[in-house]
């Protein structure tokens, strides 16, 4: 897999956790490094995980459909895409206080923000890539920029955590279409 599809992909993977870390921020009345330290580890450690978790299960179903692996891998990128784009296009509004880097919220958001990856890596399971590479990058990238979200957010940033998603979403519509094309385009 070339590098800049890993960077691609890594980056609109963690433009969900880049979102909830700028709306974390923003709950927070003061954000702490260890605020940013739980947040973005636990994020991170998510995002490595969940594709290697999809990855593994795709690999099991892999050899069963072989001959359209690339329109699944394209419908789930352009699912998991959509749904990034439907979100930032709605008007939620977090309805908590609670401190979104402790207990059981912290443990929701990272899986809530890394759905997205096992989707990701189930569908790279049927493009027969190796995922750890990938993996890595996509929680180191998730980390960094969970990091960045909480330590530089301010009250004008609330609109970089639409602007964020849009953008993931959009590119992850992007790479499956490229899947396709280069499987279609001899």
């Amino acid at each position: 897999m070339h590098w800049t599809t890993v960077i691609g992909v890594s980056l609109a993977l963690a433009m969900d956790a880049f979102a909830v870390s700028l709306a974390a921020g923003l709950n927070l009345a003061r954000v702490t490094p260890r605020h940013v330290f739980r947040l973005s580890f636990h994020f991170g450690l998510f995002q490595f995980l969940m594709p290697v978790t999809g990855w593994y299960v795709g690999r099991e179903f892999a050899a069963l459909i072989d001959g359209f692996d690339h329109w699944i891998a394209f419908g789930l990128l352009s699912l998991v895409g959509g749904r990034m784009l439907w979100e930032a296009f709605s008007d939620k509004q977090p309805e908590t206080k609670a401190d979104p880097t402790r207990g059981l919220l912290l443990v929701t958001l990272s899986t809530a923000t890394s759905i997205d990856a096992l989707a990701a890596g189930l569908s790279f399971a049927f493009l027969n890539e190796s995922i750890w590479f990938l993996s890595v990058t996509i929680g180191i990238i998730t980390a960094l920029l969970t990091a960045f979200g909480m330590v530089f957010v301010s009250r004008s940033a609330t609109r970089w955590g639409s602007r964020a998603e849009i953008v993931g979403g959009c590119i992850l519509i992007l790479i499956g279409f490229r899947i396709v094309f280069s499987h279609v385009v001899p």
